[in-house]
């Protein structure tokens, strides 16, 4: 008997919360209806936690659903404050407007929108930004209780930081007034996001319902299906690495520097993120992390990298892994830098804050102290050690910190 999709993304660890169980298993299950997935261009990339919950709405779609894509060129301008100690840093809409460019081009890598079922990608500029204040808070925060939003997570830490502003507490009426618009516009009646935009999500439907009463109609009640949040068995979002976000766009992390990330998934995440990026059977799953489980993450960082850059890249990147750790550490794709030779004779200390092996020359001291650091495979312990030109070979010398990290210094006049 063929599964039906809510069991398979519940099998799949997809399923979190639910505004409506039965009547969205229903949903989900039966003949297609409009749902929403809302991404704020707060960067000009996405990062793996946006790819997480793309590839949710990949299976909506897939399965015949039909899918909108929000991006908030209107949210983005106020940053939401969900999960946040301080104020978001306010970018211009110079900045907005570059970035959803560059988002709605990385959307497309991951759902269809063109052929079969194409999903359509929006901006709530488009709907929020002719209104005059006024107006809108006439038509849309009369309808919201600040005593009642004050009790939202996505507000408590900024309040227990004593910071939250009145800037920060429009983002809920807005992407509340973004899920009404979809409805009336497009007949949408499901929300899917992280977990994180619960109350958002709780927000837009309320909102609707209000509306609806207001003005004497009777509303068909808007849904809400988070998935869990991306995190690692030691409590940290996954995604964040040593060398910062772990973004799509191969322009902030190169295709070996993801693949790498995932070969260093801890033991406990392996099954958990191949059910997610892969579609592969959970009992096969199962069966390889319990039977291998370095070759399970070999094969959870090859399948992600795979589609998120594509196949070419995720052989390079597999190759280049192979390179470093089976053979003498050097590879042709590996990571690399240049040193300039004006800069020679460098204490070993400088040459790893110079080339963003360690963030300050204290962290550096540390990493050669307890033996963190080689250099050509050789273990560094001296602090006063120099960096001269006898220690490159061909015009290049291998950093290597742990066992994980390697790094290519090549000289240049």
């Amino acid at each position: 008997m063929e599964k039906k999709l809510f069991d398979i993304l519940k099998e799949r660890g997809y399923v979190k919360d639910l505004t409506h169980e039965q009547e969205i298993i229903d949903l989900v299950n039966g003949e297609p209806c409009v749902f929403y997935l809302g991404i704020d261009p707060t960067a000009d990339s996405l990062h793996i936690g946006h790819f997480f919950a793309l590839t949710m709405f990949r299976w909506l779609q897939d399965f015949g659903h039909k899918g909108i894509i929000l991006i908030g060129g209107a949210t983005a301008l106020i940053g939401d404050p969900t999960g946040k100690s301080d104020m978001r840093k306010m970018l211009s809409k110079e900045e907005v407007a570059h970035n959803k460019a560059e988002v709605k081009e990385l959307v497309k890598r991951f759902v269809r929108t063109d052929g079969d079922n194409p999903a359509i990608i929006v901006d709530n500029a488009d709907w929020i930004m002719d209104q005059t204040y006024v107006d809108f808070m006439r038509d849309i925060g009369v309808h919201f209780n600040v005593n009642t939003m004050l009790q939202a997570d996505c507000y408590k830490k900024r309040i227990a930081n004593g910071g939250l502003t009145f800037l920060e507490m429009g983002y809920m009426l807005m992407q509340a007034f973004d899920f009404v618009h979809l409805n009336k516009e497009f007949g949408c009646r499901l929300q899917i996001g992280g977990s994180d935009q619960w109350g958002n999500i709780l927000a837009g439907a309320d909102l609707s319902r209000k509306i609806g009463f207001s003005e004497g109609q009777k509303i068909d009640p808007l849904f809400g299906f988070t998935c869990p949040l991306l995190v690692k068995a030691d409590g940290e979002k996954m995604g964040k690495t040593e060398s910062g976000t772990l973004w799509v766009s191969r322009d902030k992390t190169t295709p070996f520097e993801f693949f790498q990330a995932w070969m260093n998934s801890f033991d406990e995440d392996v099954e958990r993120s191949l059910s997610f990026f892969t579609r592969w059977e959970i009992s096969n799953i199962k069966e390889l992390c319990k039977k291998d489980i370095r070759e399970a993450k070999k094969m959870l960082a090859f399948e992600v990298t795979k589609l998120v850059h594509g196949e070419e890249e995720a052989l390079k990147a597999k190759q280049t892994v192979e390179e470093l750790f089976n053979g003498n550490g050097i590879s042709s794709d590996m990571p690399s830098v240049e040193l300039s030779k004006d800069k020679l004779d460098i204490n070993i200390l400088d040459l790893l804050v110079e080339v963003e092996i360690a963030s300050s020359k204290s962290e550096a001291k540390r990493l050669v102290e307890q033996n963190g650091i080689s250099i050509n495979q050789e273990k560094i312990n001296d602090v006063n050690k120099l960096i001269t030109k006898d220690d490159f070979k061909d015009n290049n010398l291998i950093v290597q910190k742990g066992k994980k990290i390697f790094l290519k210094v090549e000289l240049k006049d």
